[in-house]
């Protein structure tokens, strides 16, 4: 297939609402742990990894090995019956995700740490289905989440969105208070005892590479468990070593009583998941299933995804790559003042442009035009560095966020063929004035 036709079947079978990054999109035929491949035969270096998705890169020939293997014994049944790979699946999860303690206090739905799962195939149906069994253990009806976070795109995590553009249904319910700080979450929890749960991402990924505060969790923990509501933590981009730790909420050294799951547990699989505690999980008595949740080869893509971080001592790598490239970004941003913050954790960086006169992101623009030059310099260098052969994502609420979230399988030489690249497409797009300002 050529380029031209790839667009001209995506125009007339497409829905337009899915949107792509670039001005001439490159039409990708194979990858290989941290590369791309184009129908032309030209090589990127990727560093977006699908959001997230491929930690464990591209093609992965230990995963992929192991998954057609499976593929040729049983590749479905769904999960009223019995299968090997999903019980080992659901054990090996036990084992990694995190345990005691749990959250200060007295925690009202028991504190054994996250043990028992539940397979689906997305990170909206986890999401969706942490907030159903937030209110089936609580009875409890409404939520608590962050301006600026994202849950999905089915219909209670659309409204557990804190992102305009991605809240699409215009019937969306009013059950979710909206927090900016944890004084933002106390007072809704004094406002409402209708609370079932808190839900919230560690790391904000599509709302610009947030983390939370270091105090956050501790600063909510009293309150949720004084008002019997539950904590949700949605690890969705930021799970499975990325941060530099197999989830990022052990940065914060807590344990939610729900955790959430997806992308990079497949490594381009679909597979989901939401976990918690033994006692939480016991009063989830109501009929469900999944279809595909946690079909054999979902499952065996998601053990060897689990063999190959421990084997490759991925953790360790995101944390060290990730210094590294947050040593680079701070000196780009030292020498370019468009560059106003670099933050994250591990190989989850992100790096918010923005003129004089436009507020960081999250802070809403003084100035609109300076944040839509903002948005504009952030494409221009994305379409730069695609001709470069690098792909980088961008988020925020703004879009004026450069996103670094490569394959955990990158180098230093990777690192230093984007930060030069990166330099020099700054020097140039800046010094041309592209933007007319």
């Amino acid at each position: 297939m050529e380029r031209q036709e790839a667009l001209a079947l995506r125009r007339e079978y497409f829905m337009p609402c899915a949107q792509h990054f670039y001005k001439d999109p490159p039409l990708f035929v194979r990858g290989d742990m941290q590369y791309l491949y184009d129908e032309r035969g030209k090589k990127y270096l990727d560093f977006f990894a699908g959001v997230s998705v491929m930690n464990c890169g591209h093609s992965n020939p230990f995963i992929i090995e192991r998954v057609a293997a499976q593929l040729g014994k049983l590749q479905h049944l769904t999960n009223v019956y019995l299968t090997g790979p999903v019980l080992r699946l659901a054990e090996r999860l036990a084992q990694v995700m995190p345990g005691r303690p749990a959250l200060p206090g007295t925690a009202p739905y028991g504190s054994s740490g996250l043990v028992s799962s539940f397979f689906c195939n997305s990170g909206s149906e986890a999401n969706e289905g942490a907030l159903l069994l937030a209110r089936l253990v609580t009875g409890k009806r409404k939520f608590i989440a962050l301006n600026g976070g994202l849950h999905g795109r089915t219909y209670l995590t659309q409204a557990a969105t804190g992102i305009p553009m991605w809240r699409a249904d215009p019937f969306l319910p009013s059950d979710v208070y909206f927090a900016g700080n944890a004084a933002d979450v106390i007072a809704a929890l004094e406002k409402d005892r209708n609370i079932a749960a808190f839900i919230c991402e560690p790391i904000q990924g599509n709302g610009g590479i947030r983390p939370v505060p270091p105090d956050f969790f501790k600063e909510i923990a009293g309150p949720l468990n004084a008002h019997g509501a539950l904590l949700i933590v949605d690890e969705i981009q930021s799970g499975f070593a990325r941060t530099g730790k197999m989830f990022a909420i052990e940065h914060y050294g807590v344990v939610p009583d729900i955790m959430t799951m997806s992308k990079a547990l497949g490594n381009g699989i679909p597979i989901a998941a939401f976990a918690s505690s033994k006692e939480i999980a016991l009063q989830f008595t109501r009929p469900s299933a999944s279809t595909l949740g946690g079909n054999p080869v979902s499952a065996c893509a998601a053990l060897a995804v689990l063999d190959y971080i421990e084997q490759e001592c991925l953790c360790a790598k995101a944390e060290e790559n990730g210094a590294y490239l947050r040593a680079r970004l701070d000196t780009l941003a030292a020498k370019f003042p468009v560059i106003k913050e670099v933050r994250g954790k591990g190989l989850m960086l992100g790096a918010e442009l923005a003129f004089d006169g436009g507020d960081p992101d999250g802070g809403g623009p003084t100035d609109a035009g300076s944040v839509d030059d903002s948005a504009r310099l952030t494409d221009r260098i994305l379409e730069e560095l695609k001709e470069r052969g690098i792909i980088l994502g961008k988020n925020g609420l703004g879009r004026n966020v450069l996103a670094f979230q490569p394959p955990l399988v990158i180098n230093r030489g990777d690192i230093d063929f984007l930060i030069g690249n990166l330099e020099d497409t700054l020097e140039n797009i800046l010094e041309r004035d592209v933007l007319q300002r």
